[in-house]
């Protein structure tokens, strides 16, 4: 299978990751919700901040059925290189276990950073200016409102990022999928 071929399948088969998308909407709100707790410890709202960032794949799998959408193309010979792209955030997550140390009221912003960097290579991956374009709108505005305000905007924020972003990926596999229907009746 020629490559380009194999990134137009995995992005059309998987939907662009979508799924994943989706469920990251999910934690942020879970995020969101343990940052307005009355829980006066921040270690204790670091901790279940982390314990819910646990669940992404499991959700992910979850709302990959409800959407008919490919977990894992095993068949498609681009995707080891999508799990390597995965597994590289949980490198990053090493500076997040030192964050949660020594600035631990910085950590949700980390987290955002963490996951809007992780986003860019599966722009190429996917052929997707929505993944290309939200990396950086994700770290920076990350940086910007982490720096600035508490972790309850930093996952609002969070959350409206991701939703437009699965607005986004959601018209891009409808023009895929046109695309390839069209390509096929041809």
């Amino acid at each position: 299978m020629e490559i380009n071929t194999s990134r137009e399948d995995i992005a059309l088969r998987g939907k662009r990751g979508l799924h994943f998308i989706l469920a990251s909407i999910i934690i942020w709100s879970s995020i969101f919700i343990i940052w307005l707790l009355p829980i006066n410890d921040i270690a204790t709202r670091n901790f279940l901040t982390f314990c819910f960032t646990a669940v992404l794949l499991p959700l992910a799998f979850l709302i990959s059925k409800l959407i008919k959408a490919e977990f894992s193309t095993k068949d498609n010979p681009l995707n080891n290189l999508g799990i390597i792209f995965s597994c590289n955030q949980i490198l990053y997550i090493l500076i997040a276990i030192w964050i949660y140390q020594a600035v631990p009221e910085k950590l949700v912003m980390i987290l955002a950073i963490i996951f809007g960097a992780h986003l860019l290579p599966f722009g190429w991956l996917y052929k997707s200016k929505a993944y290309f374009v939200m990396a950086i709108i994700v770290s920076l505005t990350s940086l910007i409102i982490g720096v600035n305000f508490s972790p309850i905007i930093l996952a609002l924020s969070m959350m409206f990022l991701e939703i437009v972003f699965s607005i986004w990926l959601y018209v891009e596999i409808k023009m895929l999928h046109s695309r390839v229907v069209v390509v096929q009746q041809g």
